[in-house]
């Protein structure tokens, strides 16, 4: 065995190197620190030393969805994954692996035991909390090519079954697909299914022909309700993201909407590359909070959810780019479903960071009614809720005929 004195050439220069490495280390923290120090604003502010793990979470929220939303936050949090994928021996939350049944789509037999009202809860309400984690349905109805020319404008309606004569309206005025001011717009009808259970008519047969001659209709094979149409919004952005990537633009809207083609295609037109990133506008609603009237439709119970409401644009109708889409469909699987959908996608923004933009041109509640028959008031606003087929048939005339005079 050698001895020290006679440790080889090498050996001494790694030896060498590492204690030189850790002393450039202890000086580098050394220097950080005095940097910190120098540019402190506050002089009574001091270097402040976790006294928790970084894992660590707030209390555990007592109603359902907060609850939720914490187990998701923590499970996309990329530094407490890497602790769950490895052998680890740091201990995670024991609530952390309260998720439920393996498979999201069956009843979720949590529920009825976390939410200490559910049995008072009215049915609806019951069935969404039962199904909400489920997001795989079957599409009945699809349209493969039906964006093959990368259209400038996607007209995305939800609508329901029933609703043959809004639709046709639709698509005898603001909805006419084609080249319309020299882009191509494509439109599409987001539809569900509407069942005996809901005192919906058998309408397969009307709904097949309909979709035979019209092709632009996407169905799935889920219960359409009020509740669901967060469902709606999500499957809608799932088939996007497959079927229709490179559309520039949606503008994504009820089927008792009136929208003026033409001023949103001449307001697209205008925007820098930068705005057109993240664009996102319509009627937005700022410091709203959940509705605790059980008689109101947007009632939520106090169990279920918490809290002041993100910034969102009215559902009614808002105008958002396709590379935006793409973004809200991943990171909507890391909000957990809201049974408001306009809610549910302003949680999805914020959580990109996003904050939707008010514009004067959307009107989600209307206009005063004294206004309601002025072709030319109408020709300088992009979406107004709501309108009837027949007064859609009526305003359209309005905003192509060229020898209106609104100077």
């Amino acid at each position: 065995m050698q001895s020290r004195g006679n440790m080889p050439v090498a050996r001494r220069k790694v030896r060498m190197l590492c204690v030189m490495m850790m002393l450039n280390i202890f000086v580098c923290v050394l220097m950080g620190v005095s940097w910190n120090l120098r540019h402190n604003k506050s002089d009574s502010q001091k270097i402040k030393i976790p006294s928790k793990r970084f894992w660590h979470q707030h209390e555990l929220s007592k109603t359902f969805w907060n609850k939720e939303q914490q187990r998701l936050d923590l499970l996309h949090n990329p530094i407490v994954n890497s602790f769950i994928s490895s052998d680890s021996l740091v201990e995670l939350p024991d609530w952390l692996n309260d998720t439920g049944p393996l498979n999201p789509c069956e009843q979720d037999y949590r529920v009825p035991t976390q939410i200490l009202d559910y049995n008072s809860l009215p049915q609806r309400f019951q069935d969404f909390l039962l199904y909400m984690r489920c997001r795989t349905y079957p599409m009945l109805i699809n349209q493969l090519h039906i964006c093959d020319e990368k259209p400038f404008l996607l007209l995305a309606v939800k609508s329901l079954i029933p609703h043959f004569d809004r639709r046709q309206a639709i698509r005898e005025t603001w909805g006419r697909a084609g080249v319309i001011a020299n882009q191509t717009v494509v439109t599409v009808f987001l539809l569900g299914n509407t069942l005996a259970v809901d005192h919906f008519p058998d309408l397969v047969g009307m709904l097949g022909h309909e979709a035979a001659l019209h092709k632009d209709l996407l169905q799935w094979d889920y219960r359409d309700t009020f509740f669901n149409l967060t469902l709606k919004e999500v499957l809608f952005l799932e088939w996007f993201s497959q079927n229709c990537p490179h559309a520039k633009y949606i503008l994504k809207g009820d089927d008792d909407v009136f929208v003026n083609t033409l001023r949103v295609i001449d307001h697209l037109e205008g925007l820098s590359e930068v705005k057109a990133k993240d664009l996102f506008i319509g009627d937005v609603i700022s410091n709203a909070y959940p509705h605790r009237d059980r008689k109101l439709k947007y009632f939520i119970p106090e169990s279920v959810f918490e809290g002041q409401y993100p910034p969102y644009a009215g559902g009614g109708g808002y105008l958002f780019s396709g590379e935006l889409a793409l973004r809200l469909y991943n990171i909507s699987q890391q909000v957990v479903f809201y049974p408001i959908d306009d809610v549910y996608t302003g949680m999805c923004l914020k959580k990109l960071g996003l904050v939707p933009e008010v514009h004067s041109g959307f009107k989600t509640f209307d206009i005063e009614e004294k206004n309601r028959y002025n072709p030319c008031i109408h020709r300088g606003l992009m979406l107004v809720h709501s309108r009837t087929p027949q007064e859609m048939l009526t305003i359209w005339p309005w905003i192509t005929q060229p020898e209106l005079d609104c100077q």
